[in-house]
């Protein structure tokens, strides 16, 4: 989808002849910059290990958001106690317990509702077990992304948009847009400005 309706083209510096096919295209630059399908809210599912005696993970998508009609955009959350790599072996006695009380390596379910959410930072709390024993492991289904383009958002497409019509390798003015085209030039089309207007949308940790 493009993140600029056509009605809002003139106001966002654009010409009133400009393409929806060029502006869907920008959008979907975008998205392959910030290595996410959609910049609007999606589901996600990561696995992800703790480290050594920390209960605190970071989500590689955010901002977090709720899907509609949802209340906390943790949509299910499995932990486990996988096998320490060398040198994770805080306490091996407290280890023995846990493989005594459930199978190495099995997942369990956890409420999302007792896992503590910082949606801006991605940040993910873990609460410890009865046995005070950390989890290593866990594999998070969750929601992120913009229920509502903002402005931000709206400026850099503009100007991926204004880039493309200006760069003089590109005949911009065709009804279709060659997307294999544009790709070639996408280092150039995501210029400082844009990727700046992008950051806090960038997944982490992912490519």
């Amino acid at each position: 989808m493009g993140y600029l309706l056509p009605a809002e083209y003139v106001e966002y510096g654009l010409g009133v002849e400009t393409s929806d096919d060029l502006v869907a295209t920008a959008s979907a630059l975008m998205e392959g910059y910030c290595r996410r399908p959609s910049l609007l809210v999606t589901q996600y599912v990561e696995q992800l290990r703790l480290t050594a005696g920390a209960q605190t993970v970071r989500l590689s998508y955010r901002p977090l958001a709720a899907a509609e009609g949802a209340v906390s955009p943790l949509v299910r959350v499995r932990v486990r106690y996988g096998r320490p790599r060398r040198g994770e072996m805080v306490d091996l006695y407290r280890e023995q317990v846990a493989y005594a009380f459930a199978v190495p390596g099995s997942w369990s379910e956890l409420d999302p509702a007792g896992v503590d959410v910082n949606p801006a930072t991605g940040e993910l709390t873990f609460p410890v077990n009865f046995l005070g024993l950390n989890y290593n492991e866990a594999e998070v289904t969750y929601t992120s992304g913009l229920s509502v383009i903002p402005d931000a958002v709206k400026i850099a497409c503009a100007q991926v948009v204004k880039n493309a019509q200006t760069m003089p390798a590109m005949n911009v003015k065709r009804s279709r847009i060659d997307t294999m085209q544009l790709e070639y030039f996408s280092g150039s089309l995501i210029d400082d400005q844009v990727q700046s207007l992008l950051r806090p949308y960038v997944a982490e940790r992912l490519g």
